[in-house]
């Protein structure tokens, strides 16, 4: 992969936080902006814990907004262990890379889903997507705003990221040098969890980042028969474990075999597009996301 250039902030008016900086702030403002494409709003997706369902809420949110009308697209943070291609089924599809004219630097396309979801991933440019990168961090760094640089994203109303989980350095590269808006906390109801995922709360309120909620995941079962949320981790309630992260809860979502059942048949956009247990998610995310504004 060629490098592409460090594309610093040099225009405020492509800036999805322009509306929120003080002529101090610009001034001083170092952020990355994409070199091929105009993003409104960009929205991190976080957690201090791996396995929390984290990817599968980024590709959630990306599929409403689409739905809704949105342009949106999704970039794969997760560089070493990226999942987005196989939960929106594009696992088989590779993006291009082609050289910008005139320069060394290098471009990189999007693989676009059904529903016009516009996404990038690490997984989408190695020959194989079982292929590991073993790389150390300031080199996955690098990629990592390559990615998002360099990416030929055109007109997006949303940028959704999927970022790596713990505090590390993807989590500090993203927050320091991509213009958030804000970001989205997800977690499962342990006590555990919820512990190392506040380290990351505590990150963002650090950075002066805005978090717009806690998502729950994993929260319950729901019995066929009779419709009852049975809860096997823990017996506080989602709205407990949202209070000790010091945040609103957007929602509390179930243990779902149909949503695991539709990514591996690649149905997962129709699926979600049609269920009615993801609505009050995107609801209350774009409740919380106007509020902030």
């Amino acid at each position: 992969m060629k490098k592409g250039s460090n594309n610093k902030m040099s225009n405020c008016n492509t800036c999805p936080s322009n509306s929120k900086c003080g002529e101090e702030n610009k001034n001083k403002c170092s952020k990355l902006i994409p070199r091929f494409g105009n993003i409104k709003h960009i929205i991190g997706v976080m957690s201090g814990k791996g396995g929390v369902g984290k990817s599968t809420i980024t590709g959630t949110l990306a599929i409403k907004l689409a739905h809704k009308g949105y342009k949106v697209g999704v970039l794969d943070g997760d560089i070493t262990g990226p999942s987005m291609p196989r939960f929106f089924g594009i696992n088989t599809k590779r993006a291009n890379i082609a050289q910008v004219e005139g320069t060394q630097d290098v471009k990189f396309s999007t693989v676009n889903t059904k529903l016009g979801v516009k996404v990038i991933s690490l997984n989408l440019l190695t020959e194989k997507e079982e292929q590991p990168v073993i790389w150390r961090g300031p080199v996955i760094t690098g990629v990592l705003t390559q990615m998002y640089s360099d990416t030929q994203w055109g007109e997006l109303d949303y940028l959704l990221i999927d970022m790596p989980p713990g505090t590390g350095d993807i989590a500090l590269t993203i927050m320091q040098e991509v213009p958030l808006e804000g970001i989205v906390i997800v977690s499962t109801p342990q006590d555990m969890v919820s512990m190392i995922v506040k380290k990351v709360v505590i990150m963002a309120e650090k950075m002066n980042i805005n978090i717009i909620g806690a998502v729950e995941n994993l929260s319950y079962v729901k019995c066929e028969k009779c419709g009852e949320k049975i809860r096997l981790f823990s017996k506080k309630s989602a709205r407990e474990q949202a209070a000790y992260l010091g945040l609103p809860l957007l929602a509390e979502l179930p243990m779902d075999l149909e949503l695991a059942d539709s990514m591996e048949d690649g149905n997962v956009e129709d699926y979600i597009c049609n269920s009615v247990d993801y609505n009050t998610l995107i609801e209350n995310f774009m409740d919380s996301l106007n509020k902030n504004r």
